[in-house]
């Protein structure tokens, strides 16, 4: 649900979601801490938010006194929940966990080499392109990938790249450029 309007640069406004808008500023100012004023409690949004980075949720028709503490807490480098929540969102968390847990073991279980070439993957380069970067064959790179699709038990690149990115596996950094002599 859109909740809030963003100007990016060019002076567009764009509708984000509240849980991206907490991760986003998180990740540029890790050191605000944010509150979620929630329309109704939900632990499954209620445990994205806390992994966004927000600090405390909050519904939109609690008292003033409740959200003041709440916003004092969270200054004090507390996290706030409403008690009634906390059951479903550590159960939410528990399953997060325990399925990156599951991705974790599977990835692994790859070679060292079908690891980079899942990292290319993720981050978005194609046969060829993974075949240039890591000085193989186009066909080599092929086998690897349908090795790394059997191993993880997935179908597609798509799905490959999905599970990597809940076990924590980044995409494969740019090579690093050679050096040229000045004259």
């Amino acid at each position: 649900m859109p909740v809030a309007r963003a100007v990016p640069d060019g002076g567009e406004q764009a509708l984000v979601d509240g849980i991206s808008l907490v991760a986003g500023v998180r990740s540029a100012q890790p050191s605000v801490r944010s509150v979620v004023l929630a329309e109704k409690d939900d632990p499954r949004r209620a445990a994205l938010a806390l992994q966004a980075g927000a600090s405390g949720w909050v519904a939109k028709d609690c008292s003033l006194q409740r959200l003041l503490t709440v916003v004092r807490g969270v200054l004090r480098d507390e996290t706030h929940l409403p008690p009634a929540l906390l059951t479903g969102v550590l159960r939410e968390l528990t399953a997060a966990r325990k399925h990156r847990t599951d991705s974790e073991r599977l990835v692994e279980s790859l070679t060292p080499r079908e690891r980079e070439v899942l990292r290319c993957m993720v981050a978005g380069l194609g046969r060829k392109a993974v075949a240039e970067r890591l000085f193989l064959s186009p066909h080599t790179v092929r086998t690897h990938m349908q090795n790394v699709l059997g191993k993880l038990g997935v179908h597609s690149t798509l799905a490959a790249v999905a599970l990597a990115r809940r076990a924590g596996v980044g995409p494969a950094e740019a090579p690093e450029q050679p050096l040229r002599s000045v004259p």
